[in-house]
C-alpha cells in the first residue's frame, strides 16, 4: 500500500512538461499581440484627438481673421483672392495698426498662413510672403471636398451647399466656409475628423467693390 501511495505522487513526465510550457508560450505571444495593438490603437486615438484639437484651433484662428478682413494701407481692396485650397486678404494680424497681406494655402498636406507685410512709403507688398506658419497638419481634403467655399451676401439658408463658383469674384465674396478633413493615416484610417465653420467679412457691405 505504501508503495502505491508513493507512486501517485510522481510528478510531471518531461513531455507533459514541455507541452504546458508550449501552451504557456504561446499564451504569452497572444497577449502580447493583443497589448501591443491595443497600445497602437490608443496611441493612434489619442494623436487623432491631438490633431483633432489643433485642427480646431486653426480653423478658429482663420475664422476670427477672416471676420476682421480690412482695406489694406495701400488702398487695396480687402480681398485678394478666393480659391479653393487658398484665399489671400488684408488684415491686421498682429494689432499693430498696419494691415498685412495675409495667404492661407495648403502645402504638403499642411494649412499654412504666409503674411507679407508692408514696406516704404507709400505703403507697398512685396509680392514674397517674408513669413510662413503651419496652422493645421494631416490635411487629407480631396479635390471634390475644397477647404475653401465663398458666399454673397444674399445667400438663402437652404443654398448654404451651392457656393459661388471658384475662383470666385471678389466683389461677390461676403462670407467664407472653412472645411477641414483631418487624417494622421489615411492609408490604414478611413474615418476623417471634419472640421468645418463659416466667417461673415464684417468690414464689407453690399456695395464695396474693388477697383
Amino acid at each position: 500500500m505504501a508503495y502505491f501511495l508513493k507512486k501517485r505522487k510522481k510528478g510531471m513526465t518531461l513531455v507533459e512538461l514541455m507541452v504546458a510550457i508550449a501552451i504557456f508560450i504561446i499564451g504569452i505571444e497572444g497577449f502580447a499581440v493583443l497589448y501591443i495593438r491595443s497600445l497602437k490603437t490608443n496611441a493612434f486615438v489619442i494623436e487623432m484627438g491631438e490633431a483633432s484639437v489643433i485642427a480646431s484651433r486653426g480653423v478658429q484662428e482663420i475664422v476670427d481673421s477672416i471676420r476682421r478682413a480690412r482695406q489694406a494701407d495701400n488702398g487695396s481692396y480687402p480681398i485678394v483672392l478666393a480659391d479653393e485650397d487658398e484665399f489671400i486678404m488684408y488684415n491686421d494680424i498682429d494689432n499693430d495698426n498696419i494691415a498685412e497681406r495675409v495667404r492661407y494655402y495648403v502645402e504638403d498636406n499642411k494649412l499654412k498662413m504666409g503674411i507679407s507685410r508692408p514696406t516704404g512709403t507709400p505703403y507697398e507688398y512685396p509680392a514674397e510672403y517674408s513669413e510662413s506658419y503651419t496652422l493645421v497638419n494631416y490635411v487629407a481634403n480631396s479635390e471634390d471636398k475644397p477647404i475653401f467655399a465663398y458666399f454673397n451676401q444674399d445667400y438663402p439658408a437652404d443654398e448654404i451647399n451651392n457656393p459661388l463658383e471658384v475662383p470666385a469674384d471678389i466683389n461677390e465674396v461676403r462670407m467664407v466656409k472653412i472645411h477641414l478633413m483631418i487624417n494622421i493615416d489615411p492609408d490604414n484610417a478611413p474615418d476623417y475628423i471634419n472640421i468645418q465653420s463659416f466667417a461673415a467679412i464684417r468690414n464689407l457691405n453690399e456695395y464695396d467693390r474693388a477697383n
